[in-house]
């Protein structure tokens, strides 16, 4: 791809911002609010670790007041690594072109010098991996009301994506610390520099794998093959960890407890799904309906992506508007597999199982062969992989 040099161009200003360096066509980002880096400096106080609130793989969050006395999240990316510079424009990109109630509202960004930093409206109550999920430092009473309306508020943003945008997107790392909550507990979907737009005449992107441990489907971590269905996958296993209150996968449990996809499997075998939610809600919850958020986590969850219901399906079926079929319901992929033959003692397909961590990623750029494009990649660690094919 021809090396290009485009401008950020800031709202109502004839003035713009250079970013220079960078392989991938940014001409189309129009209407980004520009800050300097001394007036988010100032916002952050030098950028205080007590005004810092989050840590992620590309960067760091920080909480700072704007000029206008408004709080923001600011998140500074590495300037070491090209491959935050890629993350960084995919950000900016997919979450200026579109706007929608569960999805997090971009204010602006920085691109002086090496500084990437982006400016996003500051959410109070933290991400769900913190509070819900966290050690339990968290003041916030999560309701079973309060739950429902979570996973009901991140099925319709990720509805929006998958169907109501053109070209339509593919977050590519859907997970409790990427919900973000507002003061009113309503979800916000964060952390679009994973994502994916895909024409509709394709039926997936090939792509090196890039996500998080416990939320990939199988097979885009095995064939590098992300839909629409593998944020599906993701999706349902986030409904379960917010039914249950658990983590995906929590190695302090009894060894029969430690994957949260066996044990919802083994319970919605034996009948007993009502289990799985979570004690701190002391009985106080709708039964029938919160057992039928677990079949549709399970539904989400299928080895098999053609199984999977689509994200508008998921929704009408979180609302009450559509029955969830249970017929020819089947195992969650991969995890389920990988414990069981673990179990066994047994040695499934050709690859190397490593229990503790297998890294996937060769540090160079990925190419979508099915679109084209050079797009972003992540190394990353998770539990198990071998081959299906056999």
């Amino acid at each position: 791809m021809t090396c290009c040099f485009h401008l950020f161009r800031k709202k109502g200003s004839s003035s713009a911002t250079r970013l220079t360096g960078v392989d991938i066509d940014i001409s189309e980002i129009q209407n980004v609010n520009i800050y300097t880096y001394k007036e988010l400096r100032i916002a952050t106080e030098g950028f205080s670790l007590a005004n810092k609130i989050g840590q992620g793989g590309f960067g760091s969050v920080y909480k700072g007041k704007l000029r206008d006395g408004s709080l923001a999240a600011i998140k500074v990316l590495s300037a070491e690594s090209r491959q935050g510079v890629r993350e960084f424009l995919t950000e900016i990109k997919v979450i200026t072109s579109i706007e929608h109630e569960n999805l997090v509202k971009l204010y602006g960004c920085c691109v002086e010098d090496n500084h990437r930093i982006l400016v996003y409206g500051y959410l109070e109550n933290n991400s769900l991996a913190q509070t819900l999920l966290g050690a339990g430092n968290s003041s916030i009473q999560f309701s079973w009301h309060v739950r429902r309306n979570i996973c009901i508020g991140v099925a319709r943003g990720l509805a929006f994506l998958h169907e109501e945008v053109q070209p339509q997107i593919i977050h590519r790392d859907i997970k409790a610390s990427n919900v973000l909550l507002d003061q009113h507990l309503h979800p916000k979907i964060s952390d679009f520099g994973l994502a994916k737009l895909i024409p509709p005449n394709l039926t997936h992107i090939s792509t090196r794998v890039a996500g998080t441990a416990g939320y990939l489907a199988p097979e885009y971590a095995i064939r590098n093959q992300v839909t629409r269905k593998s944020d599906v996958y993701s999706f349902g296993v986030l409904l379960l960890e917010i039914v249950s209150g658990r983590p995906n996968t929590n190695r302090r449990l009894p060894v029969e407890e430690h994957y949260l996809l066996t044990r919802a499997w083994d319970l919605y075998e034996g009948r007993e799904l009502e289990r799985l939610v979570d004690a701190f809600l002391d009985g106080d919850f709708n039964i029938e309906e919160a057992v039928r958020f677990c079949k549709i986590g399970l539904l989400c969850t299928q080895d098999s992506p053609q199984f999977r219901p689509s994200m508008s399906t998921v929704l009408d079926m979180l609302l009450g508007e559509k029955d969830v079929s249970e017929e020819n319901m089947t195992k969650p992929g991969m995890i389920f597999e990988f414990v069981e033959a673990t179990n066994e003692g047994k040695q499934k397909g050709k690859a190397e199982v490593d229990r503790t961590s297998l890294l996937v990623g060769s540090g160079k750029p990925d190419e979508s062969s099915s679109s084209g494009t050079v797009s972003s990649y992540a190394t990353m660690t998770f539990t198990a992989i071998y081959d299906r094919s056999n």
